[in-house]
């Protein structure tokens, strides 16, 4: 069998084999584990977004491009080895939510959503969190003042 994938054949990101069997193989590419990893932290009620203010900032813009893809990975990185995955998380949480109860909680859903999915075990996520957002940061228009 030849060593490499379709993903690396192509310039693609490395992926994982996921498994190989007399029927055919199954890989996973890194940036799929990126993606369940990023929707997995968003599902916990506390998180803002993911990034940091830069990265937030080409999200946005690139959420207004046609055809740019749907899945916002901005702040989630990962490293993925045969077995085992590794991820990086940069957080914006909601002011009053109590960051280390939703750390404990955004990395428990990430590790769970991650192995049932992917079936890599995942043996740590880092979480950063870069920013709390303020219910104000909605009222206000950016570029106007607050003064008449």
């Amino acid at each position: 069998m030849a060593e490499s994938s379709a993903a690396a054949a192509e310039g693609g990101p490395p992926a994982r084999l996921a498994e190989d069997t007399s029927q055919g193989r199954t890989t996973i590419a890194s940036s799929v584990v990126q993606k369940v990893a990023g929707i997995a932290a968003r599902e916990i009620s506390g998180v803002h977004a993911l990034g940091g203010g830069v990265s937030r900032a080409f999200g946005a813009l690139r959420e207004r491009i046609p055809g740019a893809g749907t899945a916002n990975t901005a702040g989630v990185a990962v490293e993925v080895g045969e077995k085992q995955a590794a991820i990086d998380l940069d957080l914006v949480v909601e002011y009053g939510a109590g960051i280390v109860d939703l750390a404990r909680a955004v990395r428990r859903n990430v590790i769970t959503s991650v192995e049932r999915i992917t079936g890599l075990e995942v043996i740590e996520v880092n979480i950063a969190v870069n920013d709390i957002h303020l219910p104000e940061d909605d009222e206000q228009p950016a570029g106007q003042s607050r003064v008449e």
